[in-house]
């Protein structure tokens, strides 16, 4: 290629990706333009410029010489080799793992981890804030009992595999552009243990592994909210002998409460209040997650004032100390009153009409009477 272009635009990525980046990038546009793939005119062109855009992008030192010097940066430090002898994934076979997969398997397959599990749990909100301990159910694969993952009867032999003759491994030949390849995978009939059970156990049918149902213990701290998830390490899918189990990750529905409401760690509530009390204030009980505890309305307090009690809110999750409880009030009007009380308030609005105010006080109240009564304003 006389007028290359640039490596970052050839893997259509920026300059400052990462080497995953890089990788996931070549690894995607290697698969869209291999030539056994795609069947376009430019497709060997465009794998092979693909893959010397990998070559120097993958390579620290080369990357470095080729963002000061560009192209000729990497030609005068050695350049890349190009298609032939391809070293993309470390070797020229590599390229093909990310097609037929198993390439670089060498010998009996390595002992395979579990799989992580997710399962839910649904608590009440005080448990969420104040932290609880409960048993989750969940079904997951465990070790055989029986033949304890061997996957023999017990009391049998386990006997080299006839198919891969111990190696654990596979090899098949394909056919491609490129000339003949060797596949290298694990063996179907023993997955890769290079032996298989003489007798296979009654109780897994020779699998090694069997399905439970266990009720898990869990523990949850003070102070997690709904969506949050726990990490049980170790609670989820048994791994081949040898091998660590997978997680469990517990994703945590927590039930509203029918007072309070969270914001972080501080609890909201709504307390209703009486115009008296608004007017002349009071002290009152007001309910906590623990209990109750004194709260002090001020004279002449408004719908929507907000008052704060410390240290009376949710824990803090990973933290000492605790948020506060934010209590809004409220004043209601009452929608009913019996004849004394409609007495006693038709003889205080008088005693309000009667206040010294200014004249723009009062003849805001007169117009307000007028309009109540039918008049004009």
């Amino acid at each position: 290629m006389t007028n290359k272009r640039d490596y970052y635009e050839i893997l259509s990525i920026p300059r400052g990706a990462s080497e995953e980046e890089v990788r996931r990038a070549f690894r995607r546009l290697a698969l869209e333009y291999h030539p056994d793939r795609n069947k376009n005119a430019d497709a060997e062109d465009r794998f092979k410029e693909i893959n010397e855009a990998y070559q120097v992008l993958s390579d620290a030192e080369k990357r470095a010489a080729y963002n000061r010097f560009g192209h000729v940066g990497v030609s005068a430090n050695g350049g890349p080799r190009g298609f032939e002898g391809a070293d993309a994934f470390g070797g020229f076979g590599n390229i093909f793992d990310a097609f037929f997969g198993g390439f670089e398997r060498r010998g009996r397959s390595e002992p395979r981890p579990g799989r992580d599990l997710e399962a839910s749990m649904t608590i009440a909100f005080e448990e969420a804030a104040l932290g609880t301990r409960q048993d989750v159910g969940i079904s997951r694969v465990e070790i055989c009992e029986r033949c304890k993952g061997n996957r023999a009867e017990p009391g049998t032999a386990v006997k080299e595999c006839t198919t891969c003759h111990g190696r654990g491994e596979v090899r098949r030949s394909q056919q491609s552009l490129f000339g003949q390849f060797v596949q290298i995978a694990a063996c179907p009939t023993c997955a890769g243990e290079g032996r298989v059970a003489a007798q296979p156990c009654t109780r897994c049918r020779g699998s090694g592994h069997e399905r439970r149902t266990r009720k898990i213990p869990v523990t949850v701290p003070a102070g997690v909210e709904d969506g949050m998830r726990m990490r049980l390490e170790g609670e989820g899918d048994a791994g081949s002998p040898g091998a660590p189990a997978g997680d469990l990750y517990l994703v945590l529905h927590v039930k509203e409460h029918r007072l309070f409401r969270r914001d972080g760690v501080h609890l909201l509530l709504e307390l209703p209040i009486n115009f008296a009390q608004a007017a002349l204030g009071d002290t009152v009980e007001v309910p906590t997650l623990q209990g109750r505890a004194s709260l002090t309305i001020p004279a002449g307090a408004q719908s929507g004032t907000l008052l704060r009690i410390k240290r009376e809110g949710v824990p803090h999750l990973q933290a000492k100390g605790r948020g506060d409880l934010l209590v809004t009030l409220r004043v209601v009007t009452p929608q009913s009153l019996d004849p004394e009380a409609r007495r006693l308030l038709e003889d205080l609005a008088k005693r309000l009409e009667a206040v010294d105010g200014d004249d723009g006080d009062k003849r805001w109240f007169e117009r307000v009477k007028g309009a109540c009564s039918g008049g004009q304003p």
